[in-house]
């Protein structure tokens, strides 16, 4: 159901998909992985692995690359909107061109 003339939402909770294209995606960070990966749902959240420790935003930063990569999009159209300190994150994704979050959290 559309939440506005602006935005849409599709049947996973933790992407919302605005007219212009943008993803906002709601993350659950899990820093201190072996590797950097997307390893399903945790609630209403994408959940990903961050092999990166949550020091001096670390994995932050980890997840900003993480994601630039995985849309194909540069480092500076991914940006971390809220939850900097906490596991729970809101990231918005401008023009991307790859999209691998079809396949994700199935």
């Amino acid at each position: 159901m559309p939440r506005s003339s602006a935005e849409s939402q599709d049947a996973t909770p933790w992407r919302l998909i605005s007219a212009d294209g943008t993803i906002t995606l709601q993350v659950h960070a899990q820093p201190g992985a072996k590797r950097t990966e997307v390893v399903g749902v945790h609630g209403n959240a994408l959940k990903i692995r961050l092999a990166a420790p949550a020091v001096e935003g670390r994995a932050n930063d980890a997840l900003i690359v993480f994601l630039a990569a995985s849309f194909d999009v540069p480092r500076r159209n991914v940006t971390l909107i809220r939850g900097e300190a906490g596991r729970r994150k809101t990231v918005r994704i401008v023009s991307p061109v790859a999209r691998p979050d079809r396949d994700w959290g199935l």
